[in-house]
Order: structure tokens, then sequence, then C-alpha cells
């Protein structure tokens, strides 16, 4: 059996049995050519059809704070970059952006800052219900990063859905060389466990292309995100910024993102596998070219303009546009041309 083969014959299991070895997945990984990446696109596309049809499903997000109490090293957010252009959102505009986007159609609002202390878990429990009241038929997202058991317990009770925490990297040696002493692998996996264990719907995701990240190290990701059983996976190319300490590393290449995106279409078939903004980012047709690899959510921007460009994670990063909730009528042509359709349903996954 040739190497092709060999490879073939590993997707063709991962799609009947949706598991892997460690070496399996690093072989796959590594051995990757554009003749397979067809071939897995192919059968992800029809699993994720078979599960979700040709619906994408949207999501709002509001970025209401870029101040971060974290200092990671690949993150324009991260506290000693002393050039970012910091700005937090009112309660008062933050529901001004739901207010907008369920007028748009949106059903599902994501609210996404950094690790930012100002917002106490009293503030946030008043706005998670304040929303919850106010669009009752709407899903609440959190992306705010690593909390205690409790204030996750306290959001949820207050309203909140759903809850986005990438572990970034499961391997602890790779953790440290992207991130500062105080921060650990192994505590951002139980804050996931935790979410887990509360009831929310769980979304975890790593970079792709992260400095010093190997095969393995994204074979380790696979079997974790395998073990987690999320419903959500977001995983994105690694896009420097010029504030951080890697901002002269490589970025990860979107050809490997979509075929990680193949794959876990293939391990986790019910997933919701969004299409992220730096695939835009890197490549003009990114997110349809995810959408055509097994994904099935994009999350265009609720924020104010005035600060889209200043919650800026890496360079460059598309802040207008078909990206930007106004613009949901040329993202859904986008979407169309590619066999597509953008829906207003909330998108719960099957996989709960």
């Amino acid at each position: 059996m040739n190497t092709e083969t060999y490879l073939k014959s590993l997707i063709d299991r991962l799609e009947q049995t949706r598991a892997l070895s460690r070496e399996e997945w690093a072989s796959l990984i590594r051995g990757r050519t554009p003749g397979l990446s067809e071939y897995l696109f192919e059968r992800a596309r029809t699993i994720r059809i078979r599960h979700y049809g040709r619906d994408i499903y949207i999501r709002g997000l509001i970025e209401f704070t870029s101040w971060c109490r974290n200092d990671c090293y690949y993150c324009g957010l991260r506290k000693s970059n002393h050039g970012a252009d910091r700005y937090r959102l009112t309660k008062e505009e933050i529901l001004s952006c739901c207010e907008n986007g369920y007028h748009l159609g949106f059903r599902t609002f994501v609210l996404q800052g950094g690790e930012d202390c100002w917002y106490t878990d009293e503030y946030m429990e008043d706005l998670i219900s304040s929303i919850r009241r106010a669009w009752p038929d709407c899903a609440i997202t959190l992306s705010l990063g690593e909390k205690s058991y409790e204030s996750y317990r306290r959001f949820a009770l207050a309203g909140a859905d759903r809850y986005l925490l990438r572990h970034e990297t499961f391997d602890e040696a790779h953790y440290r060389k992207l991130h500062p002493p105080r921060m650990s692998a192994a505590h951002r996996q139980q804050c996931l466990r935790d979410l887990k264990e509360l009831g929310y719907q769980t979304g975890t995701g790593f970079m792709v292309g992260s400095p010093y990240q190997t095969p393995e190290n994204l074979a380790d990701d696979m079997l974790f995100i395998k073990n987690l059983n999320p419903q959500m996976v977001g995983i994105g190319p690694f896009i420097p910024h010029h504030g951080t300490p890697f901002a002269g590393k490589p970025a990860g290449t979107l050809e490997l993102t979509l075929f990680l995106l193949g794959l876990i279409r293939l391990m986790l078939p019910r997933v919701l596998l969004p299409a992220t903004t730096a695939l835009g980012t890197i490549a003009p047709d990114g997110r349809e070219r995810g959408i055509l690899a097994g994904a099935n959510v994009v999350m265009p921007n609720l924020s104010p303009v005035r600060v889209r460009e200043k919650y800026l994670l890496y360079d460059n990063k598309l802040c207008t546009g078909d990206e930007a909730a106004e613009s949901l009528a040329q993202l859904d042509a986008r979407m169309a041309a590619v066999g597509y359709r953008l829906v207003t349903a909330r998108g719960d996954s099957l996989n709960i």
C-alpha cells in the first residue's frame, strides 16, 4: 500500500469510526496533499449536508472590551501591548448591538472580550439577564476566558447558554511557549470540563500554525477534542500581531486550516464549526473555502463601527465589509455562490 492509499484509508476509517490513534493523526496531518485534501473535503461536505443541510448559521459577534489581564505572547490584546487602543462598551451599548442584531435576523449573540476584571460577575449577571429578558428566543454565548466554576455557574443561572474557550494547544510544554508562566494548559482544560459539567453548550479550539507547533501537537489537540466532545469547535490560522513577541513569526496557512476543518467534521459529524474571520483575513475567499471544507457557521460583527478596528487580536483583521452585520446580503450572496445559504435560526448543535 503506497502512502496516498494508506492516508485515504485513514480518512475512510475516521469517517466510519470517528477516531484515530495519535500516530495516525500525526501521519495524516504530516502527509496531506492537495489530492488528499479534496478527497477529505468531499466527505466532509456530504456529512455536514446530511446533518445540517446547506444552512449556514450566523452568530452576532459583540466584541465588548479590548482590555485583558493576560499577556499571551500571540495576542494583540495582551496587557503588555501598550500600543493597543483600549475600549469598553457600556451595558446600554451592548444592548443596542443586540437590538440591532435582532432586527437584522440574528438569534445568537456572542459576547466576546479579553479577561477584563472591570466587568464583575455582578455586572455580567445583570447584562446576561437583561439580554435574556429582552430577547428570550435568542441564544447567549459568552467568550470571556478563564473564570471560576462559581462564575460560570452564576452566568448560566442568569441565562447564558453557550461558552467559547479555545484550549489553544493541549500539550503543556507547547502551551508554556505561547503563554506567560501564570497560565497553564491544565487549568484551561479544567475550565472546559467545568463548563461541560454546568450544562453549557461548550466550544473549544486551537490556533493552526502557532509558533513551535508540530503535527504531534495537532494530533494531541484532536484527541483532546474527541474526548471533550464539545458542541462547537473554532479553529483559525495563527496570524502575527506587530505588538507581540511573535511579530516576526510566520502565519499559519489556509491549506492546513482547511484540512483540519475537514478532519474535525469527520470526527464530530454534528459539531458547529465556524469559518472564521481569520480565514477571510488570510484569503479573500477563505470563509467560502471553509464552508466547502465542512464548516457551517459564520460570525458577522455586531460591534459598533467605531470600535471594530480596536479589537485587534492579530494584524490586518477584517473590520469592514462582508464580515460586518450590515453586509449580510453580500455575505449571503457569497455563500449562495458556493451552494449554501444563511439562515436566522439559533442553530443549536445536534450534538447535545
